[in-house]
């Protein structure tokens, strides 16, 4: 691991890098040894992220761009840029971008892998860990969690995935 800090990503250059129909995750920490998670992620106007629960982190939600609001608890939370959000773990939470469409940056603790362990040399560091963000695999039109881990089209409404 290194130990030494550095300039990993300027979120506005990549907002502004980005072509306006890519969503999801733009930029993820993928750093080797990382105890964190990172994305910056992008939602377009009007696009949700249904109603879901994280059992086992914490979120930290920061709004970088756009507008939008996360429901809660039975709270709905109006989000602007530089509002931060904390969404317990066990809380149930959906996302929903306004009119200008969200841009926001999560951050957690980075979840163990549900994989087994390859076996390694005792030198090498096993990273493990599963993918920090699963977004793209969100239906852009109704909110539905695709199972296909390349989804072309959501079996629930027929909305067509963006290409990636």
């Amino acid at each position: 691991m290194n130990s030494t800090a550095r300039i990993l990503a300027v979120l506005d250059e990549l907002l502004t890098e980005a072509g306006p129909e890519e969503r999801g995750a733009l930029w993820q920490l993928a750093e080797n040894g990382r105890e964190l998670d990172a994305n910056l992620v992008r939602l377009p106007p009007g696009a949700e992220v249904g109603e879901h629960q994280e059992d086992v982190l914490d979120v930290l939600l920061v709004v970088i761009a756009g507008s939008g609001r996360v429901a809660a608890g039975g709270d709905v939370l109006n989000l602007a840029p530089s509002t931060v959000v904390w969404l317990p773990r066990t809380s149930r939470r959906a996302l929903a971008a306004g009119a200008d469409g969200l841009a926001c940056l999560t951050v957690h603790r980075r979840r163990p892998g549900l994989t087994i362990k390859p076996s390694v040399a005792p030198s090498t560091a096993y990273e493990g860990g599963e993918a920090p963000c699963m977004l793209d695999l969100v239906c852009p039109e109704c909110g539905r969690l695709s199972p296909d881990p390349a989804p072309v089209f959501c079996s629930r409404c027929g909305e067509r995935f963006p290409e990636r």
